[in-house]
């Protein structure tokens, strides 16, 4: 109420700081304006990378299962760091090589101590900094998005604590290094102190996403909604338009650069950008995700097969917060991460659209940001109703215990199931046909450099460390009908080819590779290592009538 005495002889009464309220639909609190600046949010945010980095790192080389696309990108890192190009063989425009340039920034000193380590058991390692850093850019941007401390903190634990994360982050995958920018630019934009140079950073963290992987470009619009709710209306224009305008000027370095090596549109005797791009518009889809029996429906399977709660119970809450963005704070608070979810979740609903198993993957943090959000809803709801009901008053005890048995129910759920899938990883060991198999082709064989073998990318640095040709002595299978640089050197065919280390992933796309399918057909077992699908054979290949 405003004094009635006379403003010369009002008494002076110091002001009072106006408390930071607590309220609102998920009791959240004013975020810190720096991490560094919040001792608690140092304490909780370090005991929980640990906890985290300890369950992903423990057993990383020995599970999953080695993968092609992770000795592919590996492999390009190695050529690289060796000044052979952008890749081990032809780089034909598949992906924006920025993402295995880092990687070959990341693995560099590693390849330079122990150059035999470059290898994709060994190098999952470097991805546990990537982990780290992208399990704190969570908890931070948990934070600016005001969640409660404890509810940033159960964010950072389910986003790296489900079993979907800590077997698909321990993967060598573009997809890792594109989330951790993304978060990166998601923080920038969400920053408390709303300075423009923040919000640029932002649009140059997205582009690097992009560039990384370009199928972050489908979340930008969710970064962008999140940049202007938390600019200051003041200057939310240039905020926004510095944030575009970085984004668009360093995304364009992709074209730019294919059009100064004249790469940019297809043309005899070179690759372009234009059939790369039309490549993986027009790639063979994996059929509709909720149709039994489909590629995506298996894909589908595999991510539920290790956790359920995070991805359905993520979509479920992003669906939510969006149904009620209007009159919900919380809904507002979290639009961005909501909005990323939906999108992703609208591309992988696609009727013939293409689903990779590392998909997923770009949606982890934000699905972990949504549950969090929802959980720290509903705990102050509980306990909201209950101060309303005392006047005011803190909530009776009855209110907490309902509080608490809501947690203990959803900790008896969830903890029982996600156990089960860190012990796996942490005990399971996966690679131990492929480490022997690598080990056989490396001492059994009488002259490697002088020896064709067709192997797998997984295994392919393996054998250049054992004394392989890389290229035209160790060759990765698909090129072996599909790059004209190596089938030039194999004017017999599969007659010029000595072995091939038959993994599971050969054998299966041998159907469409002619000589591949040649050399598997014209060869017979010399050494198999595991059983079953998953089992590695090395055949060797009958080369009667085959040249050098």
């Amino acid at each position: 109420m405003t004094s009635t005495l006379p403003a010369a002889t009002a008494p002076k009464v110091p002001a009072r700081r106006r408390p930071v309220p607590a309220g609102g639909p998920a009791g959240r609190t004013r975020p810190p304006g720096r991490l560094r600046s919040s001792r608690s949010d140092l304490i909780l945010c370090g005991v929980l990378l640990v906890v985290i980095l300890v369950v992903q790192g423990w057993n990383i080389g020995d599970y999953p299962t080695l993968s092609d696309d992770e000795g592919t990108y590996l492999a390009q890192a190695w050529a690289v760091q060796e000044g052979r190009g952008l890749a081990h063989y032809t780089y034909w425009y598949d992906h924006p090589p920025l993402g295995w340039i880092q990687l070959a920034v990341l693995t560099w000193i590693p390849a330079v101590i122990s150059p035999e380590s470059m290898t994709v058991g060994t190098m999952r390692g470097v991805m546990l900094l990537i982990s780290g850093v992208s399990a704190v850019l969570v908890h931070v941007l948990g934070r600016r998005l005001a969640l409660p401390r404890w509810a940033a903190g159960l964010g950072m634990l389910i986003f790296g604590l489900s079993p979907l994360s800590v077997v698909l982050q321990r993967e060598i995958f573009l997809d890792n290094l594109a989330v951790m920018w993304t978060l990166l630019a998601f923080t920038l934009a969400a920053s408390p102190s709303r300075h423009l140079w923040h919000h640029f950073g932002a649009g140059v963290a997205a582009a690097v996403g992009v560039l990384t992987k370009e199928t972050m470009l489908v979340v930008l619009p969710a970064l962008f909604v999140t940049a202007w709710r938390h600019s200051h209306r003041d200057t939310r224009k240039f905020a926004l338009t510095g944030a575009v305008t970085a984004c668009a000027l360093i995304g364009l370095s992709y074209p730019l650069f294919a059009l100064l090596k004249g790469e940019l549109f297809p043309g005899s005797g070179h690759v372009s950008l234009w059939d790369g791009v039309v490549y993986q518009m027009t790639r063979p889809g994996s059929g509709f995700v909720l149709d039994e029996g489909s590629g995506s429906w298996g894909v589908l399977q595999s991510w539920l097969y290790y956790d359920r709660v995070l991805p359905l119970g993520g979509l479920a809450g992003a669906l939510l917060l969006l149904a009620t963005w209007r009159w919900s704070v919380t809904a507002r608070a979290l639009a961005g991460p909501a909005l990323t979810v939906a999108i992703l979740a609208a591309l992988a609903l696609r009727p013939d659209g293409y689903l990779p198993a590392m998909y997923i993957i770009q949606a982890l943090p934000f699905l972990a940001l949504v549950l969090a959000g929802g959980t720290a809803g509903v705990a102050h709801a509980v306990l909201r109703r209950g101060r309303q009901a005392t006047g005011g008053r803190p909530p009776t005890w009855s209110r907490y215990a309902l509080a608490g048995a809501l947690a203990l129910a959803a900790c008896l759920h969830v903890v029982p199931r996600w156990y089960e899938g860190a012990r796996t990883a942490v005990t399971t060991e996966a690679n131990a046909p492929y480490r022997a198999a690598s080990a056989w082709m490396a001492t059994e064989v009488a002259d490697p450099a002088d020896t064709r073998v067709l192997v797998d990318d997984a295994m392919w640095l393996d054998l250049v460390h054992a004394g392989y040709r890389p290229g035209p002595g160790v060759i990765w299978f698909y090129k072996a009908d599909l790059d004209p640089a190596v089938t030039d050197t194999l004017p017999n065919g599969w007659r010029d080819i000595d072995y091939v280390v038959a993994s599971p992933t050969v054998r299966r796309d041998a159907k469409d590779l002619p000589n591949v399918a040649g050399a598997i057909a014209h060869s017979q077992p010399v050494a198999v290592f595991g059983t079953g699908e998953d089992r590695i054979e090395i055949r060797r290949v009958d080369t009667t009538g085959g040249s050098r």
